[in-house]
Order: C-alpha cells, then sequence, then structure tokens
C-alpha cells in the first residue's frame, strides 16, 4: 500500500516533524511512505500534479490554521482526479470541532484526532485489512447505513508511551537539505498551564522523551549538517534540572548549530540564568518568550499565571549577558484589555527592548477556552482559518485597524533592526512613548498607501524621514531634533551595509573640495580619529576606495561610546568598508573650530 504523507508549510525552510512522526511510527509495517512537503504560496495545481505521479493509495494531510483552507482547495482537485484515494486528515486544526470538518469536506475519509502516531498505524492496518474503523479509537470515518451515509467519531486514544515511538530526525532523505531548513524538535509533549487562548491548555500534564536519546538525536543531527534546530516544547525550561542539563550539553556539542526555544521567563532559576550568562556562547541560543499581556485582570481571565516582575529580572539579566537573542510575544484582543490598556501593555514590554517584538491579534481557535466563551466578552472574529478577531466590548474594530498599523510598522523597522540607532532615540527621547511613535508613524504610512507597495532599503529610510519632516514636531511634542535624527539615520544607513553603498537618500551636502580636504586630513592625520583607524594605515587611494564620510550635528565619538547626545560639536563619521561578511565600521572625527578655518 502506497501511503503519501502531505502538508503545507508556510515556508519552504520550514519542515513539518508531525509527518516524521507519522513515518517513523508505522514505516516497520508500512515501508512505502512518502513526506511531500509543499508551502501555501504553491500552486494547487503543482500540488496535485505532484500527488497524482507518487500513484499513492492514501493521501494524509497534515492541518493547521495556517493551511487549512489551501488544503482543502487541494484536496477537492486531488478527489475529481483520484475518486479511488483515501484521503486522511490529522492536526490540530482537524482535532477539534471534528464532525464539522467531516460535513465540510465530504471528499475526506478518516479524520485522526489528536496524536496521531498509533492511531495513524492502526487506521492503515484497518485499510489494508478487515475495514473495522470502529475499532480505531481516535479516528473519525464515514459508514453508509441504510443508503444514508453516517460520519462516526471513535473516543479518543490514551496518551502514548513516548518511551516506545521510534526517532523521526533520521531519514536519509532529509540529510541533504538539514542545513538549509529548520529542524523542529521535541524533548517533551504537554504545557502545565492552563491559557485558555491556547490549545496547549488543554493538554494536561507534561511527558518527556528520554534524555539520552534526545541528546543522541541531536548530535546526529548537528553532525549531518543541522544549522537551526527549534524545539517545540511549549515550556523548554519548565523543569529546572532538565533544562540545565540540555543547556549545558548543547553548549558543549553546538558546533555553530542555533537553537531556539519557548520559555517562561518568570520561572527561569536564578542559577540557571548565571550558567547561561557566564557560559553560553554568544547566538548560539535564542529564547521566544510568550508575555502576552502585563494586565492582570485580563491575565487573571484566561488563566495564565504571570509575575512580570520576574519576568522583567529573567529578560534583563539574559539582555545583559549579551549572549542570547530573545523573542518577546503580545497579544492584542484579549479579555478587559481596550487600547488604552494595550498601549501600556506595548510599552511595557518594549521597555525590556526584546530583539524582536511580535505583535500578534487573538485567535479565537477550535477548542480554546476562549473560542469557547466568546459571547461572554462579546467577541466577533473570523468564521475560517485564522479566526482572528474582529473586535470585542472593549477593543472595536476600528482600533484593531490602528493597532494593526503598529504591527506593521514595528515589523519593518525595529524587528528587522534596520534603524536601531534612530529607533531608540525616537522612542526614548523625542516621542511620548514607543506605542505612540509606532502608531503615529503607521498612520501615517496607512495614509500615504504605503502598505500596497514593496520597498527597497532606501524607502524604509526616506519614508521615514518624510514622516518625521510632515508630522514629527507635532508627534513629539515638540521635542525632535531634525538634524539629529538625520545624522543618525545616516549613520544607521552607512552600518546597513557591507560594501560602500552606491548612493544615500538624503541631500549629500559635501561639495568636491570639501571632501577632499577631509579625505587628505584623513589620510595624513589618522590619530585625530583613533588609534585603531590609524592603525589601518590607508594611503589616500586606498581610503577613498574603502571609505564613505559626511558630517553629522553631534560628538559621534561620544554618542558611541556611551550613548548620549552631546552637540557642543560636530563630528564627521567615517564608515570603512572591508569588502568581507561584516557590515562597515564607524570610526569618528571631532570636528573642531580650526579644522573648519
Amino acid at each position: 500500500m502506497k501511503v503519501v504523507l502531505a502538508t503545507l508549510n508556510a515556508k519552504y525552510i520550514h519542515t513539518s516533524l508531525a509527518l516524521r512522526c507519522l513515518k517513523a511510527f508505522a514505516e516497520k509495517d508500512f515501508p512505502d511512505i512518502d513526506i511531500a512537503e509543499y508551502t501555501i504560496k504553491d500552486p494547487a495545481m503543482n500540488i496535485v500534479s505532484d500527488l497524482f505521479a507518487r500513484r499513492p493509495d492514501v493521501v494524509g494531510f497534515s492541518c493547521y490554521i495556517w493551511n487549512i483552507e489551501e488544503t482543502i482547495v487541494v484536496i477537492d482537485m486531488l478527489r475529481k482526479i483520484m475518486p479511488e484515494v483515501t484521503i486522511v486528515l490529522g492536526g490540530p486544526e482537524v482535532s477539534y470541532d471534528t464532525e464539522f470538518w467531516m460535513e465540510r469536506i465530504p471528499q475526506v475519509d478518516h479524520i485522526v484526532v489528536g496524536e496521531g502516531e498509533e492511531t495513524f498505524h492502526h487506521l492503515l492496518q484497518e485499510l489494508q485489512g478487515t475495514r473495522k474503523f470502529h475499532l480505531v479509537f481516535g479516528v473519525a470515518y464515514r459508514k453508509v447505513r441504510n443508503g444514508v451515509s453516517e460520519i462516526l467519531v471513535n473516543p479518543g486514544r490514551p496518551k502514548l508511551d513516548l518511551a516506545t515511538l521510534p526517532s523521526p530526525y533520521r531519514f536519509e532523505e532529509d540529510m541533504p537539505t538539514l542545513g538549509n531548513r529548520v529542524v523542529y524538535f521535541e524533548t517533551s509533549r504537554g504545557c502545565p498551564f492552563s491559557c485558555q487562548f491556547c490549545l496547549s491548555s488543554i493538554e494536561v500534564g507534561v511527558r518527556y522523551f528520554d534524555i539520552e536519546r534526545t541528546k543522541s538525536d541531536i548530535l546526529f543531527l548537528i553532525d549531518q549538517g543541522a544549522k537551526l534546530i527549534k524545539f517545540v516544547d511549549r515550556t523548554f525550561n519548565i523543569k529546572r534540572d532538565y533544562a540545565l542539563e540540555m543547556f549545558k550539553f548543547l553548549i558543549e556539542n553546538h558546533q555553530g548549530c542555533v537553537f531556539q526555544f519557548e520559555i517562561t521567563a518568570d520561572i527561569m532559576r536564578p542559577e540557571v540564568l548565571d550558567y547561561l550568562a557566564e557560559h553560553a556562547p554568544p547566538g548560539v541560543f535564542r529564547f521566544e518568550i510568550g508575555v502576552q499581556s502585563t494586565n492582570d485582570v485580563t491575565n487573571e481571565a484566561v488563566k495564565r499565571r504571570q509575575n512580570f516582575t520576574k519576568l522583567t529580572r529573567t529578560v534583563t539579566k539574559v539582555k545583559d549577558s549579551g549572549k542570547i537573542d530573545q523573542h518577546l510575544d503580545l497579544i492584542a484582543g484579549l479579555p478587559h484589555e481596550d487600547y488604552d490598556t494595550f498601549r501600556k501593555t506595548f510599552n511595557d514590554v518594549f521597555a525590556l527592548r526584546p530583539e524582536e517584538l511580535q505583535l500578534g491579534f487573538l485567535k479565537m481557535l477550535r477548542g480554546t477556552g476562549m473560542r469557547i466563551d466568546a459571547e461572554k466578552f462579546g467577541y466577533v472574529y473570523m468564521d475560517r482559518a485564522p479566526y482572528e478577531i474582529l473586535g470585542n466590548d472593549l477593543l472595536p474594530f476600528a482600533d484593531i485597524v490602528r493597532i494593526k498599523r503598529v504591527e506593521d510598522v514595528l515589523e519593518k523597522y525595529w524587528n528587522a533592526h534596520r534603524m536601531d540607532h534612530t529607533l531608540l532615540h525616537l522612542v526614548e527621547h523625542v516621542f511620548p512613548s514607543p506605542f505612540d511613535f509606532f502608531q503615529s508613524f503607521g498612520d501615517y504610512w496607512e495614509e500615504r498607501g504605503w502598505q500596497r507597495i514593496g520597498h527597497q532599503l532606501e524607502d524604509l529610510f526616506s519614508r521615514l524621514w518624510a514622516f518625521l519632516n510632515d508630522r514629527g514636531l507635532e508627534a513629539s511634542e515638540g521635542r525632535l531634533d531634525l538634524d539629529v535624527t538625520l545624522g543618525l539615520m545616516k549613520l544607521d544607513y552607512f552600518m546597513q551595509h557591507k560594501f560602500k553603498p552606491r548612493k544615500v537618500w538624503w541631500d549629500f551636502a559635501m561639495d568636491k573640495a570639501e571632501w577632499s580636504s577631509w579625505m587628505k586630513r584623513l589620510t595624513e592625520r589618522p590619530e585625530e580619529v583613533s588609534g585603531g583607524f590609524a592603525s589601518l594605515g590607508f594611503a589616500d587611494k586606498e581610503l577613498q576606495k574603502h571609505a564613505v564620510i559626511d558630517r553629522v550635528p553631534f560628538d559621534l565619538a561620544r554618542y558611541l561610546e556611551d550613548g548620549e547626545i552631546d552637540r557642543a560639536s560636530e563630528s564627521l563619521v567615517v564608515m570603512i568598508y572591508q569588502g568581507d561578511t561584516t557590515a562597515g565600521k564607524p570610526y569618528a572625527l571631532r570636528i573642531t573650530h580650526d579644522m573648519l578655518v
């Protein structure tokens, strides 16, 4: 029996752990199993053509909120050209309201509910054998009685003993692309918390895979060239000793591989933080931390236990170590949170200066407590996936639209790290708050229709500059100094390049005579810049090859040292590009009065 396990990933670099778990468990009895991964951007015709060419007897689709609608299109086409094929669905999106999905997609023969390894294997046995589907716990199926097709959903299956599951990480066909894709890895299943917006809250308790097998699989993946391993455990650090042992193991064996974890920051123990601060290699670990809201009433309503003071301590200590990038998540639209309280939540979390701040919107996932209690809070939401809210009693659609503008410019500017010096200056010293800056800029972006067109790096700078010139003084309540901001934007623009930029987005005011004079001075008196600059030993033509210069209206050397803007003197920013894989390096020449005579 030919079996194809398929899914539509969000991006090509993603991989489906679910499909590999199913194959690993079933292949001992069903050796002819293919894994077929596509993306939600692939044309349905291309996907169906590929599946058709594989000549399957059974096709199983792994379904999530991000791919269910695209998967339905594929299923509809596949059934028309292969009426005899058995179509099976599984995954979190169809594990709840299962009868609804069987009714909505009549082309589907079976749905595997919940944890799928054993259930799918048993289903394959029945498909090949006596077809007694009523014996398969955890499966939905169709049965014709008296000429009428009925939908039957069997009772669920007990939780699996994780020690009995074979490794899904060692398929030979995966090895050639390990270094180019994200490897998803689980060391546990389940979640100890009860957050009502999350599907993980439905499964009570946490089960762990054998730690020695886990280590063996990780070493194998690293040896085979994996570059990014993302742990899917809902709370990687729930057991202190386990987390510490795994962190130590990964530090000792990483070989340049990067590891990403979902952690609960307010329960991270001080001794674990101390160990990471001392021993973690820079850039090897990334932490994803779900804050969601800093409003106590909101957290209580969704049964979320969170101590923001302890969370802040953890995030701050990790950031101060300079070793680990942190990705913090917020959810707009939770109960008891209106526009103003969400503004506070945003500013509370932005004050921690995470490397990435993900602003998402509440999704009423099937099976969650939030969806069940939707009427209690007046929620209106999309009928189709991703079930994002359209409003509630406290947060109308008009406010959601405004917050989405914040999300848009936050992604393009802060999370992309295209102008960190400029943004930090604006949110810390110019605008009333970070949220107010992103909101004002997002509104301006929308008014100009820029959300409908693409952008290059230069566009991002010129659009921020246009906003600051048009609205900056008003939105900042008079605190904006355009000259200083332009100087910081020049610095950021230069630092975004690995090679000398061919053009600049601002009006370059330095004439040829002044430019030549500065280049001559830099060649003849490099020690005026710094000892480090002088050690480069550039002659005139070599300096012209590697350097770009411009003036900024503040003491750049002091700014680069302590972040303070001192307008007592101007500076010449000297960017040196060595033509390697790193960005240009800034140097500063303080301009004194005698230099201008």
